[in-house]
């Protein structure tokens, strides 16, 4: 939930004039924006949006003001978004909340492979994954996807019922393979106040991995890459999380290469640029994602959103690099052999 409190010191300076869509004439000019937002009004900032959510990082306070464009985003309709695509979307994900449940043991770890369980299925396997407890399906889907098309409302009606499938399952530590599906549980309840179970607790896959490297330290075999890392969007509302990939990166013997479009600076992999009627930049981005790449002298693109790789994965094998969630790279230094 947006934060106003802070806001009267910056006037939306920091989260504003910093975005790397929107371009504003001046300082005044951010401030403007930001002030019709804070005061429920229209803004260009709504229609120009391209739901990457880096402003939510930018925010020296903590303010989360991407909830607050994309409540506005909803309230004013800003995008022109096929209604039937998004209606097909929301039923195709809808949870449930009679759900088959599962033999679950409350004091060991839980995989979520949500309603990635088809199209990550053979990322999943492997002595990291094969031993795990998992719930997936829809009816532990996070729906933080329709952030990118003004639907927050929906996520709200939504959490209550993916609370009480968790709490049902007797779920306790929940292992998210995806940035979303963390974030959800470890940021966008907590400040849209949507109470979990006390006795819950939402883990980084990256946390999970990097203790499972730890316990197996001597059984690495150092990679010795240089990689460039494509951080999700979902990624800016738990930015703290990004040190578990240079952890990981040292365990494994890889080099994640100082390059200019990482960290704060990083773009976004364009997935929702089409949807959102920005077709334009979608070639001008990933052009300028990808050639930073090459620049700084990186062998592998490596994701932690499937989706990142599904969006660029075509552009960054033309331009020679390879592939890779960093899961698989973590199988890879264990000596696993990928069949993809």
């Amino acid at each position: 939930m947006f934060d106003k409190s802070n806001c009267a010191n910056c006037e939306g300076i920091d989260c504003m004039i910093r975005c790397q869509w929107i371009e504003f004439d001046n300082k005044d000019a951010a401030k403007a924006e930001m002030t019709k937002m804070i005061n429920g009004e229209e803004s260009r900032v709504l229609n120009e949006c391209v739901t990457c959510l880096a402003c939510d990082e930018y925010c020296p306070y903590g303010s989360h003001p991407f909830d607050l464009i994309v409540q506005l985003q909803e309230k004013f309709n800003s995008y022109n978004i096929n209604p039937q695509l998004v209606q097909r979307t929301i039923d195709m994900f809808e949870p449930h909340e009679k759900l088959k449940l599962k033999a679950i043991k409350s004091d060991e770890p839980v995989l979520s492979k949500c309603a990635l369980s088809k199209m990550c299925g053979e990322n999943m396997k492997g002595p990291l994954f094969e031993n795990l407890q998992y719930v997936s399906g829809t009816d532990f889907f996070c729906n933080l996807m329709y952030l990118h098309v003004a639907k927050d409302s929906l996520i709200k009606e939504r959490a209550p019922i993916l609370i009480n499938n968790i709490e049902k399952q007797n779920v306790q530590d929940l292992i998210c393979f995806h940035d979303e599906c963390y974030g959800f549980w470890a940021s966008y309840c907590s400040r849209n106040n949507i109470t979990l179970p006390s006795n819950f607790r939402p883990i980084h896959l990256f946390e999970y991995l990097y203790n499972n490297l730890k316990e197996h330290e001597s059984e690495i075999k150092k990679l010795n890459v240089k990689i460039a890392y494509q951080r999700s969007c979902s990624n800016r509302f738990h930015p703290e999380t990004d040190k578990w990939v240079d952890k990981i990166c040292e365990l494994i013997g890889v080099e994640r290469v100082k390059r200019k479009y990482d960290r704060e600076n990083a773009l976004c992999c364009t997935a929702p640029f089409a949807l959102l009627g920005k077709r334009n930049l979608i070639r001008e981005t990933q052009n300028k994602n990808v050639n930073d790449m090459i620049e700084y002298e990186a062998e592998l693109c490596v994701y932690n959103c499937p989706f990142c790789k599904e969006t660029m994965g075509s552009k960054v094998e033309r331009k020679g690099l390879k592939n890779y969630l960093l899961s698989d790279l973590c199988r890879l230094a264990l000596g696993e052999k990928l069949d993809y």
